[in-house]
């Protein structure tokens, strides 16, 4: 992927920004309205998905948080919140900025995009859980837009132990 903490040129194509601004909006509304199970659904059979801090990500280190390189994996993950893990109930709110498209050179679309998590608790505690960017290379597949990758940059290093979720 290109560093797409660096500015680029957008694309112009304000019919593809829409798309992949609907992707992002679809995509965390399925983790706002708690329907974890259809997050693979999001993404290429071998899509990835990684969340890494911004230091690890500007050092060029491919290691962080969570990481996920099919769809399968990601599925792995969302059954295991089910069965396998055991945390605090809680939710999201995701909140997103505009995001940034540029056309990569092997055709898939690069997208660059703000987010803001507030977490919720069971006993109705809410806080500021994450802030970040979401560096996206999307694919086109009978239609309609997928995530071939989501690295989750997070502006903090330090992350809180109920990190179940997908941001």
């Amino acid at each position: 992927m290109n560093d797409m903490t660096k500015p680029a040129a957008p694309a112009q194509d304000a019919g593809l920004l829409e798309r992949v601004e609907r992707l992002q909006t679809d995509y965390v509304n399925t983790i706002d309205d708690e329907r974890y199970r259809e997050l693979p659904d999001f993404f290429t059979e071998r899509g990835s998905y990684r969340i890494v801090s911004k230091e690890n990500h500007q050092r060029g280190r491919p290691f962080g948080l969570v990481f996920c390189d099919s769809r399968a994996m990601l599925r792995d993950r969302i059954v295991s919140m089910y069965k396998a893990n055991i945390f605090e109930p809680h939710t999201y709110r995701h909140v997103t900025g505009r995001s940034t498209i540029v056309r990569a050179a092997d055709g898939l679309i690069e997208a660059r995009t703000s987010y803001i998590v507030a977490r919720i608790m069971h006993d109705g505690g809410q806080e500021l859980f994450s802030t970040g960017i979401y560096l996206d290379r999307i694919c086109e597949e009978d239609g309609k837009l997928l995530f071939s990758e989501k690295v989750v940059v997070t502006d903090a290093s330090r992350v809180d132990a109920l990190l179940v979720i997908p941001l």
